[in-house]
């Protein structure tokens, strides 16, 4: 990348350029692998991770070995840094659910330029409450609507933050990442499909009518990308 372009992620365009020729010495461009794990709930944090390309999930995984989604991250956001603020522990798992490619910065650095910088700190700081926000939102999702509401406000997520045209999934990781059954997915998809809102085949999932997907989704999908957009601009 030219030492004048910033990588394509949200907070690191958005930083002052102070703040960003301070933290580019520090910057790493990493790889992110299809169903890597980058960090683990419990686990002290060592890295911080700016997505230019590509969905990470936040999972939260339960003892009977069940892992539902609360948040999606792309290049509108970041993984760990609220956590590193504090007391450096991760919350949830991240795990890769598409490839693409991140800055990847250390905790160390990132907790000295904050401590330098109010500016940096408090857009960490809103990134972060923009991940809480989405995580509840997606609680109060899961346990409110419908299948079919719920499949169609995940998919319209994935796409804002997906460059291709196709989304590489199969119904199993679908039903994983909304916490249900994956014949309720495969139900919900046909019904969408054979209205010609989606064409599925092979594990991929294509949209074919963005404003009729929008009215099936509940309005959670509109009230995290608003707060998205008001935390993070």
């Amino acid at each position: 990348m030219p030492a004048n372009q910033r990588p394509p992620n949200r907070l690191l365009q958005t930083l002052p350029a102070a703040d960003f020729e301070a933290l580019r010495p520090h910057l790493q461009i990493a790889e992110l692998t299809r169903e890597a794990v980058l960090v683990e709930a419990g686990n002290e944090l060592t890295q911080i991770y700016l997505p230019h390309s590509g969905i990470v999930s936040m999972v939260v995984s339960l003892s009977e070995g069940q892992a539902v989604e609360v948040a999606m991250v792309g290049r509108d956001g970041m993984i760990g840094a609220l956590e590193a603020l504090g007391d450096g522990v991760a919350l949830t798992d991240a795990v890769v659910l598409c490839p693409g490619t991140a800055s990847v910065l250390n905790v160390a650095p990132l907790k000295a330029i904050a401590g330098q910088s109010p500016i940096f700190r408090d857009l960490l700081v809103r990134h972060g409450q923009a991940l809480v926000a989405q995580a509840q939102q997606s609680v109060a999702c899961n346990a409110s609507h419908s299948v079919e509401e719920r499949l169609s406000r995940w998919l319209l997520r994935a796409r804002d933050l997906w460059d291709g045209e196709t989304l590489p999934m199969t119904q199993e990781l679908l039903a994983r990442m909304i916490g249900v059954q994956r014949n309720a997915v495969s139900i919900v998809a046909h019904t969408l499909q054979e209205a010609g809102v989606l064409r599925y085949s092979r594990g991929q999932i294509e949209v074919t009518d963005l404003k009729a997907l929008r009215e099936t989704a509940c309005e959670c999908y509109r009230t995290v990308k608003s707060r998205q957009v008001n935390l993070v601009r």
